[in-house]
């Protein structure tokens, strides 16, 4: 499990097909980082997402032609 956040470097293995799943926040074309698309990718991810204060957090999917996926976290700002 790990999360790799967005750089030239983690943009050029995306582009060269090393990582299964690129993550993104809602309203943001650029990615937030990348990701092996495992159950505990996705568990960090909503576990970060909370720790930044947002509630009912879930993971939105798109399936790409590659067999790769595009993660969007959404969720409500807390408060």
């Amino acid at each position: 499990m790990a999360i790799h956040e967005h750089n030239n470097v983690t943009q050029t293995k995306w582009d060269k097909g090393g990582f299964k799943a690129m993550i993104k926040a809602p309203n943001n074309e650029r990615p937030v980082g990348f990701c092996d698309g495992t159950p505990a990718d996705e568990s960090a991810l909503v576990e970060m997402a909370e720790l930044e204060g947002m509630t009912g957090v879930r993971i939105q999917r798109k399936n790409l032609k590659t067999g790769r996926e595009i993660w969007t976290v959404v969720g409500d700002a807390a408060g």
